[in-house]
């Protein structure tokens, strides 16, 4: 398998990033404040913002791709225009920190049954494409600079992904989730030819061929992935993977066994999803991670990120950590990131099945201001883990069909709940 370029970088070398990052990140906006794009009181609070943020990377691993240097995942590869575009989210000092990131859903249109899928109970008609993209188009206008494409399975609707890239440009980074499932290489050629295409992100759940096949409900499940990454690879696409790892499988060797494989593949990132009550898991609830587990986790993942045994290895996006009270926390809601499925509704996350408004009935600019009310401020309370009961309920007492909740029932869910305290980086980068 010929394979993408991919460099990842920790110890000393990183720390050299980080000065170039700096310096480079000063020269930029100095630049725009002498434009007069940047008041001058605010300049030094600015690069102070950034450089508080850069601090928090210590954890990650950054890793080089051909669009530049990802130092997290949400956050643009540097030096790209989407880059420094994601940089002005800590320009905000008289409003809310504007949102980054958005995950969309092009399609609910997949031919596996994952049993953990938070899209298990969106039935309905996918919203009309060139409602979407005006939705897009004006997300791009209010800042964001990350766009993740999903399905369902995009593939599938191929003509509808394309337009999709073609409305965002180079201001935002664009990564495709994916099974492999419809992926050709004559579609991959096409996808490349946007420069602003990160790469693929496909979902890596377990090790081994047959578990993976039965756990999607495909007897090509696996077959169809490595076909995807070896196509990928042949056009230097960077591949990417997401995996759900549940408890237990932290103990009994899966994951390692995951990262393996995730390395023989050349992957550059692999996303560590925290199992959550939502959507498949909605009724049956999860695993619960106890302080314990949490530590477990967090002490392999620092080793994969950190040892200079395992730079080889993906830099690790581990959700558990980057939620934890000392990073981010719930970011929500549009604090950083936010969700629109395949059908319209605009949730606050992919994890969260309550809707605030849907794009075929309303602007997307009225229902993002309707949502940032409820999340005026960060929390660091896990808002899918603690109200996903009271969901369910609702979900049962109405004898409802699909998910999420209408913005009606939604507002029974948040116009009482408790969101927590100001996780610690945004309690404090608000007061720099």
């Amino acid at each position: 398998m010929k394979n993408t370029e991919v460099k990842t970088i920790i110890g000393f070398h990183k720390k050299l990033i980080n000065y170039e990052i700096i310096v480079i990140t000063f020269f930029y906006f100095f630049g725009r404040m002498i434009r007069g794009e940047i008041r001058l009181r605010r300049f030094i609070p600015f690069l102070r913002r950034l450089l508080f943020f850069l601090s928090k990377m210590h954890h990650n691993k950054y890793v080089k791709v051909k669009r530049g240097i990802k130092v997290n995942l949400y956050v643009p590869a540097f030096p790209t225009r989407a880059f420094f575009q994601a940089c002005r989210k800590v320009n905000e000092f008289d409003k809310k920190l504007p949102c980054v990131t958005c995950l969309v859903s092009i399609t609910s249109a997949c031919r596996y049954k994952c049993p953990h899928c938070y899209q298990m109970h969106d039935k309905g008609k996918d919203v009309n494409i060139e409602v979407l993209i005006r939705a897009v188009k004006k997300l791009q206008e209010k800042g964001v600079a990350f766009f993740n494409v999903e399905g369902g399975e995009p593939f599938i609707v191929f003509d509808k992904l394309i337009k999709v890239c073609e409305a965002i440009d180079d201001r935002s980074e664009i990564l495709i989730n994916s099974t492999g499932d419809g992926m050709t290489y004559p579609k991959l050629v096409e996808l490349k030819k946007h420069k602003n295409l990160l790469g693929i992100m496909f979902s890596l759940h377990t090790g081994e061929p047959e578990k993976l096949n039965k756990f999607m409900g495909s007897p090509n499940a696996w077959d169809t992935l490595v076909s995807g990454i070896t196509m990928c690879h042949q056009l230097g696409i960077p591949v990417t993977f997401n995996s759900c790892v549940m408890k237990e499988e932290f103990y009994n060797g899966t994951f390692e066994k995951i990262m393996e494989q995730a390395k023989a593949y050349n992957g550059a990132i692999l996303q560590l999803i925290k199992p959550k009550p939502a959507g498949g898991w909605l009724e049956s609830g999860t695993d619960v991670f106890t302080e314990e587990d949490k530590g477990t986790v967090i002490n392999k993942v620092n080793k994969f990120n950190l040892e200079k045994k395992n730079k080889d290895y993906p830099f690790i996006a581990c959700m558990l950590m980057e939620e934890g009270k000392s990073l981010f926390g719930c970011t929500a809601g549009a604090t950083d990131r936010f969700y629109i499925n395949a059908k319209g509704d605009v949730q606050p996350c992919e994890f969260l099945n309550i809707s605030f408004g849907n794009i075929k009935d309303e602007d997307i600019e009225i229902i993002y201001d309707r949502m940032r009310e409820q999340f005026n401020e960060p929390g660091d309370c896990m808002l899918c883990e603690k109200y996903s009961g009271d969901i369910f309920s609702l979900y049962k007492k109405h004898d409802l069909k699909t998910l999420p909740l209408s913005p009606e029932l939604s507002e029974e869910i948040y116009s009482n709940w408790e969101r927590g305290k100001p996780s610690e980086f945004y309690e404090k980068v608000v007061k720099i």
